[in-house]
């Protein structure tokens, strides 16, 4: 039970570290229409149901969506893309302004909003009825104005962040909102943004981006890898081995802007080339495919039978249009292995950082470059309650990363955020609140949380100082948290009645103690330091000083550890100016983390030279 306290304790302390973080959305927005009706007969024209319209819901979707769920999860969402001049583009607005979205969307006269509307009896979805037509393209001033917004909407998000770096979320499926020109802009513009998301129905796009991570659905990366083998194999270059197609493959259907993929069973392609013409798959019973000659590589549109991915008989290779999946043996091989055996391939394909595989109801299989696949896994639940999850696990995994969490906490958070929202019918979103309660730090915990962002640190410590209590400020990077810490903790919480630590961020600890620090990340100091009884609350800094916090928070008693007098503190004239009074406690001999990092090195095994055996010299 403790283990399991820690670990939410570390989880909700990257939630909060990721509060106010400045991230622009670009990409498809549509409105998500959700028609709730009861039936009770049959109409006498046909064997269809007569239904009753009960309830609407309104909800932003596609990218809109994206940037809710980055609002809500406590980020700083900004959306560019263009909505049309319609009803539909004024209710998205409402969406959008009530999600407390910054909505620097581009209006469209003439070019529709996309509009989902689903009719549903229950929560069985009857039917859906689409709108705005993708083939609908950007005119030169549209495409004109929606790239000074990206331009506009950059330079205000870097003006509001204080120097936090920004964050770009591209979310592509196929709606015409992101044309060659401004996929050019946003290639070229790539610096500009310390961490980028990409989900984009055809990753061949975006080629030269170098997301930070890609959030392909198994249907999305083999489409990739297909493309990218035929784009290979059709510039002369010769196939790699084991690239025979095989015995059984899966075809995806539908259309390929629809969310999450179907999967069938049917022929391989190009199995046709080791069977007589005409002669049926023999496992399947299906006629063969023809191979067709393949593209000079990856472009714009789909070529045919790219979407398909085989297993070979023996059970050992998948392959998609020449291309070759490694995977595990035997007929239980599923798509989560798939995924997991060709992670390196479609980071080199895309450029990222990360590749998060989606799985639908099944989950997530997320690689990065230390080559290890993360699985996380999902509860299965009606098609109605799912919409959206995707896009709350991209928030989440992109707010994650932002904040400089490992990848294993990333996926981890992501996947958590898309499966508690999947509860009810309707468009998902998931809230830092809810988030937070799962991790055990939610609205119960509301009045006096641990873990908390600097945006929240004024209000608390101002209920605080209403109640009568008076505050005591610390701060310090605490990297290998040791005896002398806590007994320096205990001593300053004595001071007061609340002890609030401000931690410095990782980019901080580097700036002043070394490119070689700190030893521990922020999300592990920060959990360590909240689960001492002396800290009250813990807030990171990004900061190498922490005067603005103290600022916000005009302590009574500010404390800094060491032997020299106060006045040798630099902080000491602002807090003073500011009403309080400076103390400084004494550190336990021989417990500073600098001598406990040099012990460390001390008695570590240096090999002889040339010896290259490994033992002590």
């Amino acid at each position: 039970m403790a283990g399991a306290a820690a670990e939410e304790r570390r989880l909700a302390t990257v939630v909060t570290n990721w509060q106010g973080r400045p991230v622009l959305v670009v990409g498809d927005a549509m409105l998500d229409e959700w028609r709730f009706a009861e039936s009770e007969r049959l109409c006498r024209e046909a064997p269809a149901p007569v239904l009753t319209l009960r309830r609407r819901i309104s909800a932003a979707g596609g990218a809109a969506n994206t940037a809710v769920n980055v609002s809500a999860l406590g980020g700083r969402a900004v959306l560019v893309a263009p909505v049309g001049a319609d009803v539909a583009g004024d209710e998205l607005h409402d969406c959008l302004d009530r999600a407390g979205v910054w909505d620097r969307t581009v209006n469209q006269p003439g070019r529709p909003t996309p509009v989902k509307r689903r009719m549903l009896a229950g929560s069985q979805i009857l039917l859906r009825e689409d709108s705005g037509d993708p083939e609908d393209a950007l005119d030169d001033d549209g495409v004109a104005r929606l790239l000074t917004a990206l331009h506009c909407a950059t330079e205000e998000l870097h003006a509001a962040a204080h120097g936090q770096p920004l964050t770009l979320v591209v979310c592509d499926y196929g709606l015409g909102a992101l044309p060659g020109a401004v996929r050019a802009w946003l290639v070229a513009n790539r610096d500009r943004y310390a961490t980028v998301a990409l989900d984009a129905h055809d990753l061949a796009d975006w080629r030269g981006l170098n997301p930070t991570v890609v959030t392909p659905s198994f249907a999305e990366a083999t489409r990739l890898l297909a493309r990218a083998a035929a784009g290979f194999n059709g510039g002369g270059r010769a196939a790699g081995p084991g690239t025979t197609a095989g015995d059984l493959h899966l075809d995806h259907q539908g259309d390929p802007t629809d969310g999450p993929s179907e999967l069938v069973v049917g022929t391989a392609p190009g199995g046709a080339g080791e069977r007589a013409a005409g002669t049926p798959h023999p496992t399947s019973g299906a006629p063969p495919v023809d191979r067709r000659a393949a593209a000079p590589g990856p472009t714009g549109e789909p070529t045919p039978g790219e979407e398909r991915v085989a297993l070979t008989g023996d059970g050992l290779t998948v392959t998609g249009t020449g291309v070759t999946v490694s995977a595990a043996a035997g007929e239980g091989v599923d798509r989560a292995v798939l995924a997991e055996s060709r992670l390196a391939e479609l980071r080199a394909h895309t450029g990222a950082d990360v590749v998060a595989v989606t799985l639908d109801t099944e989950g997530a299989v997320v690689g990065g470059g230390d080559g290890e696949p993360r699985r996380s896994h999902s509860t299965p639940v009606p098609a109605s309650h799912a919409v959206g999850a995707g896009d709350a696990y991209l928030a989440a995994m992109t707010l994650a990363l932002a904040a400089a969490a490992s990848l294993p906490t990333a996926a981890q958070l992501a996947q958590l955020a898309a499966t508690i929202t999947v509860s009810d019918t309707g468009t998902c979103v998931c809230r830092r609140e809810d988030l937070l309660g799962v991790l055990g730090t939610g609205p119960e915990d509301a009045d006096h949380p641990t873990l908390i962002g600097a945006e929240e640190l004024t209000a608390i410590v101002a209920e605080h100082r209403r109640a009568g209590r008076s505050i005591v400020f610390t701060n310090g990077c605490f990297d290998v948290l040791h005896p002398g810490h806590v007994r320096y903790l205990t001593q300053a919480r004595a001071l007061g009645d609340l002890l609030v630590v401000a931690v410095n961020s990782d980019g901080s600890v580097r700036r002043l103690k070394g490119p070689d620090r700190p030893v521990n990340p922020v999300e592990d100091r920060a959990a360590l330091l909240a689960a001492l009884a002396c800290v009250d609350h813990v807030v990171v800094f990004e900061e190498d000083s922490p005067a603005r916090l103290i600022e916000a928070v005009r302590p009574d008693v500010y404390v800094k550890g060491g032997d020299y007098p106060p006045e040798m503190v630099p902080e000491a004239p602002l807090v003073r100016r500011l009403g309080g009074q400076v103390r400084t406690l004494g550190y336990v001999p021989d417990r500073s983390t600098s001598a406990i990092i040099d012990r460390i090195r001390a008695q570590s095994v240096t090999p002889t030279v040339g010896e290259g055996t490994g033992r002590p010299a």
